[in-house]
């Protein structure tokens, strides 16, 4: 277990990023819009578990694989960014933010805590915030090619500083993930499959990260650890 200040909140032990999503979110019948979804997979197990999910994809790349997948029940995938939801006000019960508010463009956090604030139902919607924290071992990992370091920052600023004193109430609360892979080029196949993602493959595969790679070494496969942040924000604030 890594060793963490209390300032992260709860602790919730070992468990999957959708363990924690149903254990802190109501999802039967509740209308969720799932920000930076990637290729929708967690959006469609959200809709599996009774949610009507709005995945958005800024990506167009990853939005036009999206598009021509095959329909899933109470599922819907675009294309569209974090600062513009396509969802009148006051009509959302969750907004979703898992592992993307650092991707969007710093100058653009805070619109899009706004934006999430606004499409939620006042009083009784839910921000649900989930951010990888550096100390892991995971994080450490791609850190050579791939330092988050300062986004994941901004992150954390802007949820504070807009995010906190928009909602009634807000939570945090962590807990660790472990991620496998079989072998190296599994690693490799992985980091660089993102299209959201511009990393060199030579940098990937350069000695020092081959080298902390080794060090995960676990029965036949590879395993590391991977420190998550929650902040989960209830009732947003109405004007006035």
């Amino acid at each position: 277990m890594i060793e963490v200040e209390s300032e992260l909140g709860t602790e919730l032990g070992r468990a999957t990023d959708l363990e924690i999503i149903e254990r802190l979110v109501e999802l039967d019948g509740r209308t969720i819009v799932d920000v930076g979804c990637g290729n929708g997979a967690v959006s469609a197990e959200l809709a599996a578990r009774g949610a009507i999910v709005l995945g958005l994809e800024p990506d167009p790349i990853q939005a036009a694989k999206n598009r021509d997948a095959d329909p899933i029940p109470n599922l819907t995938l675009v294309e569209g960014s974090a600062e513009s939801i396509p969802r009148e006000s006051g009509a959302v019960d969750a907004v979703i933010f898992g592992k993307s508010l650092h991707h969007v463009p710093k100058d653009l956090m805070d619109s899009a805590l706004r934006e999430a604030a606004r499409v939620l139902k006042p009083g009784a919607g839910v921000l649900y915030s989930l951010e990888p924290d550096m100390r892991g071992e995971f994080s450490q990992l791609m850190k050579p090619f791939h330092d988050e370091t300062r986004v994941r920052a901004w992150a954390q600023e802007a949820l504070t500083r807009t995010a906190d004193p928009s909602f009634e109430d807000v939570a945090q609360y962590w807990y660790e993930i472990t991620i496998d892979f079989p072998d190296f080029d599994g690693f490799a196949q992985r980091a660089l499959g993102a299209t959201y993602n511009d990393i060199d493959a030579d940098k990937v595969k350069m000695d020092g990260v081959r080298q902390r790679f080794e060090a995960g070494k676990s029965g036949d496969g590879y395993s590391f650890d991977n420190l998550m942040r929650v902040r989960l924000y209830r009732g947003p604030k109405t004007a006035g």
